[in-house]
């Protein structure tokens, strides 16, 4: 059963607007084509849309968190070389 949506879904966009190196949004995590036809799109493919950039966040935060990890260990390393 579909659910009804109370409130319009607001677009994500905090006006980054850089895309990053797997295309998608640094601000947002939308794809270009997310992004240039948002408010064409239905509000269950938007509520998708908001799902999979908190996961896209998720991962990139991730990575980040353990490449600076990676750096830190390679700091010490060459402390004690």
């Amino acid at each position: 059963m579909k659910q009804i949506e109370i409130f319009e879904i607001t677009s994500p966009c905090i006006g980054v607007c850089q895309s990053g190196p797997k295309g998608y949004c640094l601000g947002c995590f939308r794809s270009r084509d997310e992004r240039l036809h948002w408010t064409k799109l239905e509000e269950n493919v938007q509520s998708a849309i908001i799902k999979a950039c908190a996961l896209r966040k998720k991962r990139a935060n991730q990575a980040k968190s353990k490449q600076a990890q990676s750096k830190e260990e390679q700091k010490q390393t060459d402390l004690f070389e």
